[in-house]
């Protein structure tokens, strides 16, 4: 493992995560993008507009990684009862989920599906996840099913589409706790990942305080300047202007 990639991973244990935590809780995605803009990153940190999420919704997390590839085949010849078994054998020695015991109290799952039209999360496997403390997920394909139960349960994803498929004879995993690639931006261990309605933006770790002074200027000016049009409008004040 790379040197780069072992102080990225080692961010996410570190004593400031409850700090960044909270230094971000009230940031929109909007805000971050301009908090990046105002430290020269314009070019970077915006997931691609494909990757929408299932329900308007808003979480902040610190992000946790794992790559899955395309199963290789062949998927057995075989149907029924022994379907249920080799379907049993699959996911404990296939398709597992190792990071799922190794989540912590406000990890965002990023998730490299290699694309693939898989139901890799569902309404049983997020809850499991959720009580460890993930707050949502970021997939590069489908990723997810059951999604009238997903929602809800009020689980926040953010994938390109919705799967039908289980993941048998589909997607494997690969790797954990490494770099991905999700909608052209490079998201390493303990990036801070800001995800809305407005999409996802990716802010990396070393940039976390520099990014978060410049997004709270500009919530800041927002929350200001909409409250005097609130005002004018005779329009109670509420705490996106407060």
């Amino acid at each position: 493992m790379s040197e780069k990639v072992q102080s990225s991973t080692l961010v996410t244990t570190k004593d400031d995560r409850k700090e960044i935590l909270e230094l971000y809780k009230d940031l929109r995605v909007t805000d971050v993008r301009d908090g990046m803009d105002w430290v020269g990153m314009h070019g970077y940190g915006t997931v691609h507009h494909s990757i929408k999420p299932l329900y308007r919704t808003k979480v902040i997390g610190i992000a946790r990684t794992a790559r899955y590839m395309p199963f290789e085949g062949p998927a057995p010849r075989v149907t029924g009862d022994e379907y249920t078994e080799w379907s049993n054998w699959y996911y404990r020695e296939v398709c597992t989920d190792p990071w799922g015991e190794e989540l912590l109290e406000g990890d965002f799952m990023v998730m490299d599906v290699s694309g693939v039209d898989v139901g890799i999360l569902g309404s049983n496997n997020t809850l499991a996840f959720k009580k460890k403390g993930c707050v949502g997920y970021l997939t590069n394909g489908g990723g997810i099913r059951d999604t009238d139960e997903v929602i809800m349960q009020q689980i926040p994803v953010w994938s390109k589409f919705v799967s039908q498929g289980m993941d048998q004879a589909r997607i494997r995993f690969d790797s954990k706790d490494i770099p991905v690639a999700i909608g052209g931006v490079a998201i390493y261990p303990g990036d801070i990942i800001v995800a809305d309605g407005d999409g996802v933006v990716v802010v990396p770790r070393k940039l976390a305080y520099e990014v978060a002074k410049y997004a709270h200027q500009e919530l800041k000016g927002d929350k200001a300047g909409r409250k005097k049009h609130y005002e004018a409008l005779g329009w109670d004040l509420d705490e996106t202007v407060l």
